[in-house]
């Protein structure tokens, strides 16, 4: 199931939109956002994030984030070269507006990936993306599913949920996002996600060929 309420405004845009993908961990945001890059070579980019945590078995400095310190971090923030920035569980998140432009340079339709208050920074900002949230069916089953990935400490775990619920409150305020997808079959949250995305897809496959 997904709602989608386009109200604003559009000003004129040579390129394609950029996508703002929002949504508690173990909705399933990552999966259709790297199934979407995957099935759609060359059509997207992806903004990778910094953020001053350590990277996780498997992960790749410049790929999954930019590592970085807490001081190097926050310097970047005072001096605005962060179109938003969260702090969670101790950690800094921050996505730059350099990261942004490297996609857009390239004709691709950017996508960035942040929590709820990186959504309302970049509001207040002209970037002027497509906001979608990713949400669980119930709290019930996105505690399943994180109890399930077997990563986090209990403690851990209870401030994700927290935040889940904050999260998915938030994201029933109107206004706040141009879509809401309720992820509750994963083919059917990507069949939906493309259909919500097929303009600007078009857009980018039109100017390559």
């Amino acid at each position: 199931m997904y709602l989608c309420v386009f109200s604003r405004v559009i000003r004129a845009m040579s390129g394609p939109r950029p996508v703002v993908l929002s949504g508690p961990s173990g909705a399933g945001k990552s999966t259709l956002m790297k199934r979407l890059m995957k099935e759609h070579e060359g059509v997207f980019g992806f903004s990778v994030s910094h953020t001053t945590r350590k990277p996780r078995p498997g992960e790749e400095d410049g790929k999954d984030y930019h590592y970085t310190t807490r001081e190097a971090m926050q310097e970047g923030i005072d001096n605005g070269e962060f179109i938003e920035n969260a702090e969670f569980s101790g950690n800094m998140y921050g996505t730059s507006k350099a990261a942004i432009e490297d996609v857009q340079a390239k004709n691709l339709i950017c996508i960035l990936d942040v929590d709820i208050q990186g959504v309302n920074r970049i509001k207040e900002t002209d970037l002027n993306p497509i906001y979608i949230s990713i949400q669980p069916p119930s709290m019930e089953i996105l505690e399943k599913r994180l109890r399930d990935r077997q990563t986090e400490t209990e403690e851990s775990l209870q401030k994700r949920l927290e935040a889940a619920r904050i999260d998915m409150e938030l994201s029933k305020e109107p206004g706040v996002f141009d879509c809401v997808i309720i992820n509750d079959d994963l083919e059917k949250a990507y069949e939906q996600l493309k259909d919500i995305l097929n303009e600007e897809i078009t857009k980018v496959l039109e100017a390559k060929s």
